[in-house]
């Protein structure tokens, strides 16, 4: 069987970018390049491959559960496809400040769903963090929680959550750009907690979980929990519940649209068509207006996911639009059937709780 041409001109592009990931990491491990640690806690959730694993959701179940703590949590967060740079305090923990134009579509999400949590956007996590040790100085936080940062090694932390995804082809893992792995595989070792989800396959999942526990860190499986549609105006709540099955004309720009479908169809809609965007992508008033035309010239109602519907509440515009067309969004969370009280152990441990 021949290789893909594609294949074959990436696959030194892949070994160079492998080769400079390890020089990096090495430097780290041999204390040539030393960390800065803040003052509180420290938990990075990241993953090692490019892509949605289910970091975001995630990170939104940890700080519900240090909230339920009574912690004063941080978020920082890159702020992916955001229209800003540098570090941006999208929430001061009583008000949100940014929308998500300004602060990324998973981060205006996360500050939104978590009122109570300081979340800034900021591409170098140190940087984010010295923000908030400065203007929160008088009342610090207990924790700050690092979104997608298994790979920012310039700032230390006390427990590293990585997540992987049992829907890629683990076993064939190749290095960017050639696949989606940001550095080889075995560097896994170096979290301190595995999560394994997204998975479709049991034989599959199980024979990742042999091989994820060969690094002889905990291992734990995590499940995408359907909470079902949320309506964005009265006018979607009366069409989501007519009694009748939904006939729904879904849309996504996010790294795994397929699951959202297969998230939608377990609510019982029939997804009777459907339009995928990149990840991050922003909406333009001519591609929301194809959409709603699309959907009324079908009979069918839009159905989005709750990233997508805050990136298109980021434009006053997009949002009257999908208002009037009563769009709906699908809300989602993070479960571990397995393990979750060792995790949150593990977390309570971490702020003496």
């Amino acid at each position: 069987m021949h290789k893909r041409p594609l294949s074959i001109l990436l696959r030194p592009l892949g070994l160079l970018y492998g080769l400079i990931a390890e020089i990096r990491n090495t430097l780290f491990e041999t204390a040539l390049l030393t960390p800065w640690r803040p003052p509180c806690p420290v938990v990075s959730i990241g993953n090692i491959t490019a892509g949605g694993t289910g970091k975001t959701p995630m990170v939104d179940w940890t700080t519900k559960y240090f909230l339920s703590l009574g912690c004063r949590v941080a978020i920082i967060s890159r702020g992916y496809g955001r229209l800003t740079k540098g570090v941006q305090m999208v929430s001061d923990g009583r008000h949100l400040l940014l929308s998500a134009r300004e602060a990324g579509d998973e981060t205006a999400m996360l500050a939104a769903n978590n009122p109570e949590a300081i979340v800034v956007a900021a591409e170098k996590r140190k940087e984010g963090a010295r923000f908030i040790q400065k203007t929160f100085e008088n009342f610090p936080p207990d924790v700050i929680i690092l979104d997608d940062a298994f790979q920012h090694r310039q700032m230390a932390r006390d427990l590293d959550i990585v997540i992987v995804s049992a829907s890629e082809p683990f076993f064939k893992a190749r290095m960017l750009p050639e696949g989606r792995l940001r550095e080889p595989l075995r560097n896994l070792a170096r979290a301190d907690i595995i999560l394994l989800g997204k998975i479709t396959d049991p034989d599959e999942a199980d024979a990742i979980e042999h091989a994820l526990t060969a690094t002889g860190r905990p291992v734990f499986r995590t499940r995408v929990h359907t909470l079902g549609l949320e309506p964005v105006t009265d006018r979607s709540e009366e069409s989501a519940n007519t009694g009748v099955q939904l006939q729904a004309l879904a849309f996504a720009g996010i790294a795994a649209p397929e699951e959202f479908l297969a998230s939608l169809r377990r609510t019982g809609t029939d997804v009777r068509a459907h339009r995928f965007f990149r990840d991050h992508q922003p909406y333009t008033t001519e591609t929301v207006r194809s959409l709603i035309r699309e959907a009324k010239e079908k009979g069918l109602s839009l159905v989005t996911t709750e990233k997508d519907w805050f990136r298109l509440l980021g434009d006053p515009q997009l949002k009257e639009l999908m208002e009037h067309a009563g769009c709906s969004y699908l809300k989602i969370e993070t479960r571990l059937p397995e393990g979750e009280e060792k995790l949150r152990m593990a977390l309570r441990d971490l702020v003496g709780r």
